[in-house]
Formats: C-alpha cells, sequence, structure tokens
C-alpha cells in the first residue's frame, strides 16, 4: 500500500512538473512571436512587393518563387517545390453592370466577376427576376425565367454568430448558380456577395459550370448594389439590366506548392504539418485569405529554429498553390502521400484570417479530440478556449483517411467576411498583434503535439 502510494505521488510530482516546463515553453514562444517575429514582415512583402496571386497568373509564379527564397532564407533543412497543374483564368479588363430605370436613367452597379465565369462577347441585356431559394427557381420555371438575368439574393444569416456558418448557408448560389439557372433558360446571373458588411464592395470567389449545360456569365455585386436592385424590382423601376465582361479561361499551366521542412531528431519519418495557401484571388492582395496563414505557416518553423527547439517529429511548413478556384494544390499534396506512404501525424491549416486566435477545429478520432482537449488548460494564459470537433481547412482536407489528426486555427470570425475575397483584403486591414498571436498559437500547439506526438498512431511516444 505504502509502495503503491509512492507511486502515484511520483507520478502526480512528474505530471505537474511537465505541465509546468510546457507553460513556461509556451510563454518563451509567445514572447519571441510577439517581439521578434518576421511574419508581418513577411505579410507585407508578400502583398506589397508581389500582390494578388490568382493561380496561372505572372504574379503566382512570383510568389512561388519569393516563398521558395524565403524559405531558404530561413535555413531550413530541406526546401523543395512539388510541380502540379493548375487552371488559369483570367478577369480581363471589362466588368460592368448598370440597370436602367423606367424613366431611362442609368444607375451602375459594384460588381466583379465570380472566378471561371465566361465573358459576355458583347453586352448581354434583360430583364431581372429575383430568387431567394432554390425553390423559386422551379415555382418560377422556365415560362418566367427563359431569356431573363437571374439575381440570386439569399443574404448571410446575421443570426449565425459563427460568420463562416452564416457564409456556408448560401456560398451555394455563388458557386451553382449558374449552373442551376441555365437549366431554365437564363442568360446570366447576378449574386450578393457573401458578406454581412453593408457596403459598395463586391467580392468575388469561385463558381463552376455543369459539364452537360450551357455557359452563362456570372457576377457578384455589393451588398448596397443588391438591396437597391431588390427595392427597384419591388417598386417595378427596373426596365433592364445590362452586364459587360471580358473575363476568359485559358488553357491550364504549370505552378508548384512550395515545402520546407526541419528534420525530426528521434522520429524523422513522422511528419507534423502546418500550411496555408499561397495563391489568392486576383482583387485585393490576398492578406487575410491567406497571406496570414502562409506567414504564420512558416513562423512557426522559425520560431523552432531561432528558440533553438529541435523536434522530435519533422515539421513540414506547406504552401499550397490553387485553393481558391480548384484545390488541386492540396489534392496532389495528398496523392503524393499516399503514393510515398509518408506518415503524417498531425497537419493543421491556417485559412481564416490573421485575426485574433479564439482556439482550433478538431477533426480526428475521439481519442485525438480529448487528448488535444488535455492541453486548454496551457492555453488559457493566452485566451484560447475553443478545442472543439469541427472542419479543419481545404488545403488539408484531402489527407482525411480515419487516422491522422486535422486542425484548423479558429481566429475570431466576426471580420472576416468584410474582407474575404474583396479588393479590401490588403496588408493594411491586417493588425500586427493578432496575426504574431496567431503564429503564437500554432507554433504552441505544434511544440506540444511534437513533444508528445498523438494517440492512435501506434504508440504515444514521449
Amino acid at each position: 500500500m505504502k509502495s503503491l502510494l509512492s507511486i502515484i505521488i511520483l507520478f502526480c510530482s512528474l505530471f505537474l512538473k511537465s505541465q509546468e516546463i510546457d507553460s513556461l515553453k509556451l510563454r518563451e514562444i509567445y514572447d519571441f512571436n510577439l517581439q521578434q517575429s518576421n511574419c508581418y514582415e513577411n505579410l507585407r512583402s508578400l502583398c506589397k512587393d508581389i500582390g494578388h496571386r490568382l493561380s496561372g497568373s505572372k504574379s503566382a509564379q512570383k510568389a512561388v518563387e519569393w516563398a521558395e527564397l524565403l524559405m531558404k532564407n530561413s535555413n531550413l533543412d530541406t526546401v523543395y517545390l512539388q510541380q502540379i497543374t493548375v487552371p488559369h483564368w483570367k478577369r480581363g479588363d471589362v466588368e460592368k453592370v448598370y440597370w436602367k430605370n423606367i424613366n431611362g436613367e442609368t444607375i451602375d452597379v459594384n460588381c466583379t466577376a465570380l472566378g471561371g465565369s465566361v465573358g459576355t462577347n458583347g453586352i448581354v441585356n434583360g430583364e431581372v427576376i429575383e430568387i431567394k431559394n432554390w425553390s423559386q427557381l422551379e415555382e418560377f420555371g422556365k415560362n418566367k425565367i427563359k431569356g431573363k438575368i437571374v439575381f440570386f439574393n439569399r443574404v448571410m444569416n446575421p443570426t449565425y454568430i459563427n460568420t463562416g456558418m452564416a457564409y456556408g448557408s448560401c456560398v451555394d448560389q455563388r458557386h451553382s448558380g449558374a449552373s442551376r439557372a441555365v437549366e431554365y433558360g437564363a442568360i446570366g446571373v447576378l449574386v450578393r456577395s457573401m458578406t454581412l458588411k453593408f457596403d459598395n464592395i463586391p467580392h468575388t470567389g469561385s463558381m463552376s459550370y455543369a459539364d452537360s449545360t450551357k455557359k452563362i456569365p456570372a457576377v457578384a455585386i455589393s451588398t448596397v448594389d443588391a438591396h437597391n436592385l431588390s427595392e427597384a424590382l419591388k417598386n417595378n423601376e427596373l426596365k433592364y439590366l445590362f452586364m459587360e465582361l471580358s473575363c476568359k479561361q485559358l488553357d491550364d499551366t504549370i505552378s508548384y506548392n512550395v515545402i520546407g521542412e526541419i528534420k525530426g531528431q528521434e522520429f524523422p519519418d513522422e511528419i507534423v504539418l502546418v500550411g496555408g495557401h499561397l495563391d489568392s484571388w486576383d482583387i485585393g492582395e490576398g492578406a487575410h485569405d491567406d497571406g496570414a496563414g502562409v506567414v504564420q505557416s512558416l513562423q512557426v518553423l522559425e520560431t523552432f529554429k531561432k528558440l533553438k527547439f529541435k523536434p522530435k517529429r519533422t515539421l513540414r511548413c506547406v504552401m499550397y498553390m490553387n485553393e481558391e478556384n480548384g484545390n488541386r494544390g492540396g489534392k496532389h499534396y495528398a496523392s503524393m502521400v499516399r503514393k510515398t506512404g509518408e506518415k503524417h501525424l498531425f497537419a493543421l491549416e491556417s485559412d481564416r484570417g490573421g485575426f485574433s486566435p479564439r482556439g482550433f477545429s478538431i477533426d480526428g478520432t475521439k481519442i485525438q479530440l480529448e487528448y488535444l482537449q488535455s492541453f486548454e488548460k496551457l492555453f488559457k494564459p493566452y485566451q484560447l478556449h475553443v478545442f472543439s470537433k469541427g472542419y479543419s481547412g481545404v488545403d488539408i482536407g484531402p489527407l482525411k483517411d480515419g487516422k491522422l489528426c486535422l486542425v484548423g486555427l479558429i481566429p475570431d470570425s466576426q471580420r472576416y467576411f468584410d474582407f474575404h475575397h474583396s479588393k479590401a483584403d490588403v496588408f493594411e486591414n491586417v493588425h500586427k498583434r493578432e496575426l504574431e498571436l496567431g503564429a503564437s498559437a500554432i507554433s504552441s500547439i505544434v511544440y506540444l503535439v511534437d513533444k508528445y506526438g498523438l494517440p492512435e498512431n501506434k504508440s504515444l511516444k514521449k
């Protein structure tokens, strides 16, 4: 009995000592990143020296070269490019939407072509019919829709506290609106921008066509313009609407995922991955989406280097290409992992903006979830409180196999869709301290996972 009590006391003592050490290490990580990290300057360089980075563009290639050089200058053990084939869509110089009222007056509309849209080949004009849910397409039917421009005006639900849920509840009208509307004879599509903010800034984003249907032009309009257009239709003030777009789809081209790593000292074959996507839409600078994520991810490896932490496992940073309009970078990476048989222990993605971190969304087994939740108390001093089951990210999603633990950084979501996919997504709208807090949070959880491993991966190695 006395012996058992001694063992319990020893175990508790070791456990508390380990917690104390971990707490001090996390404090060291936060202190370093909040005073000496490079992520804010790296983001400035990406946004201002390179700018927007749509897959297939010259600026996307410049971003690849920028990222490769940055990783090499960080003195990582290995830096390499992973070749992929990406789509090449070009916006063109003409984007116009305007309508005429019953008095013949012209009202200009703030618009932006949706990524993947065909051009108009001149001017498309017609009457407008407003749609707020999919069932209305069938209710109106071909007789009322044929030859008209369909205006999808479903609003992001403001009652959702998590704005990602609000976005998810209506983004299908942007992605599938054109392919659904053309089945009823529509000649063009307008989509209300995916934002809760009421302003004049339109937000682009991906859309796709069904292979079996005709392709019709599709644009997003600002929330203010969507409101005004809806009111005009309600009051029978709108006669005709005009669209003119010069965008076009070019042949696929070659691009690259950019990968850097620090070799593990004890278990080099076990990979702990962090990443974000290097590409962005071609308006704005892709600062929050996802410049923030790629510089935070690289900062994890730089933090280990500068603090002289010797990782047990191999730490890998992946800057993916083509998340925005195809996810070919993420899919190709996962395909290569399966072909080579590389063992990934943990994968984390930052792709929800550079705002103050709130915690982590965990897509793993029940045991993995509970295990990561056991670290929550270590993050309490840094005001991270979300350690919940949930979605991880687009780029790492293809890695999911029922064993690998996938995690997404959760920043505060309230302002993300003010900037998302718009010309407002610029460096000036990222707060330095918030960006660094996110980098600290990622670095800290990677430190803990590297040190202790994860359950359900043969053994918990310490």
